[in-house]
């Protein structure tokens, strides 16, 4: 059957204390939202419905963005204005939904539930019975009880509507839920706000439909974390800290050696070759694969970049390919405290100690920059080395300009390479030059000032 998602996303979150609003709070990168959004795409909607309230136009403006153009589904939002329960925010929903399918209404600050799980409940759905998604947690205080005769759901009773008897049962109602939209419909008309609150709420859809006798059922998991909400920092660190370690075990299952699953951090996607060991305190980011046998040290923030095979990269190293990528062939070294840029794009066996940067540059075979230099926009041939301290001029004050080093080029300590210029192949670049002017192949090229002593100087000293 068609189904349609509708996912409440109107909540200031005021125990975030924060200006952004809450379902726009980061989760291992991503925003809650963006989660949510993430896996109902998983489950091939027919719409996704959002409905918006406290910042409604920084999260349309996020939703809009998450969601690519030739998306399966359409998105569409509502906005709850004012915010008069969670009844009454469906019911914002309803002139987008059609009359027949299932609507699977899910929360935009409930970012771990897992697709399949989801599946689950929607077929349990079929078009014909209510299926509400439960848990029974250590604490149930706060959440709604699931009242049942036998296994049959006869009602939700709101914990500061429940007696005494009724806040024993530790059975609680996630949030989540699918249903036949006709019925859906049917019971939000009906709803009223006769209760502790004064909201209208959506639980009140189950005692509309009992009376009417449609049957409700429930899918009890026992994952806690894949119906935990955030409403403060505290809980959005707990579920960082949840997802980070089941991302550290996945991986591991997969032949992953991690030091520590505590200090290790996933905001993208990650996928290792065999015999790869990952060190404390790594940031993966964007897009990341790591060739068989790559070493990652301890503090390095890897994003969008692809390590090949027996690749080591040494503590406090930076590489972020941003939207171009970088690539570190087969057996190079890189850092410690080394940086790789958009663009960087290095070949076999090359060398990148500590505080080299490259930016836009490509470095073949056997290429070595060991210590504090730049590379930008530059091509630099097979075994090259570049001196300590020389730097590549590539910018004029408007255009950036390329720095072509050819194989076998030695170049010093502290020179300046003013682009655009060309090394000649198996050149010599004298320490200290400043070189403005293609270089001969084979040549030893030296432009700097004539040293110059003078004898018995002084120093000036300090008036009295």
């Amino acid at each position: 059957m068609n189904l349609d998602i509708v996912i409440m996303a109107a909540g200031k979150g005021t125990r975030m204390k924060s200006k952004l609003p809450k379902v726009l709070h980061k989760l291992a990168g991503r925003a809650l939202l963006g989660h949510v959004l993430h896996t109902a795409a998983q489950l091939k909607p027919r719409s996704v419905i959002l409905i918006t309230g406290h910042g409604a136009p920084e999260v349309i403006a996020f939703s809009a963005d998450s969601v690519p153009a030739n998306s399966p589904f359409s998105l569409k939002t509502v906005l709850q204005e004012p915010q008069l329960g969670t009844g009454h925010a469906v019911q914002q929903a309803v002139p987008e939904l059609g009359d027949e399918g299932i609507s699977l209404i899910l929360s935009g600050d409930v970012p771990l539930t897992q697709m399949d799980t989801l599946q689950a409940l929607v077929t349990q759905c079929a078009g014909q019975q209510i299926a509400l998604l439960t848990i029974e947690p250590a604490d149930p205080t706060g959440y709604g009880r699931i009242v049942r005769e036998g296994d049959a759901v006869k009602a939700i009773v709101e914990h500061k509507d429940a007696s005494e008897a009724q806040k024993q049962i530790r059975e609680i109602y996630s949030g989540i839920m699918a249903l036949p939209t006709h019925l859906l419909k049917r019971y939000l008309s009906l709803l009223d706000n006769n209760n502790a609150q004064k909201e209208f709420y959506l639980t009140d859809v189950i005692k509309h439909a009992v009376a009417d006798g449609t049957a409700v059922a429930a899918l009890k998991i026992t994952d806690a974390a894949q119906v935990a909400g955030v409403n403060s920092p505290a809980q959005l660190q707990e579920l960082e800290r949840e997802y980070q370690k089941r991302a550290a075990y996945k991986l591991m299952e997969q032949g992953v050696r991690i030091a520590d699953a505590a200090r290790f951090d996933l905001r993208g996607d990650l996928a290792c070759g065999q015999d790869v060991s990952i060190d404390v305190g790594c940031v993966f980011e964007g897009r990341v694969w790591l060739g068989d046998e790559v070493q990652i040290g301890a503090h390095c923030v890897l994003a969008n970049c692809t390590i090949a095979r027996g690749v080591v990269i040494h503590p406090f190293t930076h590489i972020d390919g941003g939207k171009e990528g970088a690539t570190v062939g087969a057996g190079a070294l890189i850092g410690p405290f080394a940086r790789l840029r958009p663009g960087a794009q290095l070949g076999e066996e090359v060398h990148i100690g500590n505080f080299v940067e490259v930016k836009n540059s490509t470095l073949a075979k056997g290429a070595k920059a060991n210590h504090l230099a730049y590379l930008g926009d530059a091509t630099v041939g097979e075994r090259v080395n570049y001196g300590a301290g020389s730097i590549t001029a590539n910018y004029d004050g408007a255009n950036k300009h390329r720095t072509v080093i050819e194989a076998d080029v030695h170049v010093g300590s502290n020179c300046v390479l003013v682009a655009p210029v060309t090394l000649g192949a198996g050149g010599t670049i004298g320490g200290g030059s400043t070189i403005t002017k293609d270089t001969p192949a084979g040549a030893l090229s030296v432009a700097r000032g004539k040293q110059v002593s003078i004898a018995d100087w002084k120093r000036p000293t300090k008036k009295k």
